[in-house]
Parts: structure tokens; sequence; C-alpha cells
């Protein structure tokens, strides 16, 4: 479906996801990272793919974006502030509307969130099982600011990455 319609991505609506769109999102999240499910450890894959009930209590924790295609989910990210930085996590594209630039398009919202919110850092965590990721995040001016050691997160090594927001 969404392949045909490459041309048409304004079509695509962006906005703050409601708590009672929990079960889609964590559908999705399941859906865009269990293509590499075997990559991950089984904690991080958890924590990766929250079930319902988590994504719930993450509506009060900080903003949640959507994109939607004619009524369907096809992308998400969250967002948490802290004290000095704005965390990014949860990003997430379904597998048949990758590479229409939804990734881009969320990370945009994001970043003029949390610029609008005075903000002066955004930062998010990935793994290297998701390359694909560290390019998108590279291109958009993330730098590495460190590698975390798998003792740090369910036994997986990654990359934190920032970004200055000027």
């Amino acid at each position: 479906m969404l392949q045909a319609k490459k041309a048409s991505v304004p079509e695509i609506e962006y906005r703050l996801a409601r708590p009672e769109e929990s079960d889609a999102i964590s559908e999705l999240l399941l859906e865009s990272f269990g293509l590499f499910e075997a990559e991950y450890t089984p904690g991080a894959f958890k924590y990766t793919t929250p079930d319902t009930e988590e994504v719930r209590g993450r509506f009060d924790e900080g903003p949640i974006w959507v994109a939607m295609d004619q009524g369907s989910m096809i992308g998400t990210v969250s967002g948490m502030a802290e004290t000095d930085r704005f965390y990014v996590r949860s990003m997430a594209v379904r597998p048949d509307a990758q590479r229409l630039g939804l990734g881009q398009r969320m990370l945009e919202i994001l970043e003029a969130f949390a610029r609008d919110k005075d903000f002066k850092r955004i930062y998010l965590y990935t793994t290297h099982v998701l390359p694909g990721a560290k390019r998108l995040y590279e291109k958009n001016g993330f730098y590495v600011l460190r590698e975390t050691a798998p003792e740090e997160w369910h036994d997986m090594g990654g990359l934190e990455m920032e970004k200055i927001l000027n």
C-alpha cells in the first residue's frame, strides 16, 4: 500500500498521540523492532517493545507523537524532559513505511518541541543492531557522545548520541 504512495508522503498526518492509542503504539514498536529480535538480548528487546500498560505510563513522562496514513499508525516517537536535555526514545516506523522520510519528519517535530521548551541539547541511545538509525541521527546533526557498555543496558552495548540545539 505505502510503496505505491511514495509521492504522496505529505498526506501523512503527524500529531500528538492519545493514551487510548497505547495498544497501537505498543504493536507498532513490536512490529518495527521484531525484525531485529534475534540480535537483542531478551531484556533489551522487552524494554524496546513495551507492552500497552508501559506505553500508557509513558504519557505521564512526556509527549508521544504518531504518524498516521489514512487512519493507520505507521510511525511513533516519544520524548522525555530531563534537567538539562530532552531525551528521544522509542522512535519506530512500520517496516512497510520505511524510507518515506517519516523518521526524518518525526525527529524534526521532536526537535521543534524541545527548542520551544528551551532545551539546548537533545539526546538518545541506539544500538549497533540498527546502523540505519545511527546514519539518520548523524544526518540530523547528532554525534556520538560515548559508547555505552553492555552492563549499562540489558547486556547490550550501544551508543549515546547528542545534538546541540542552536
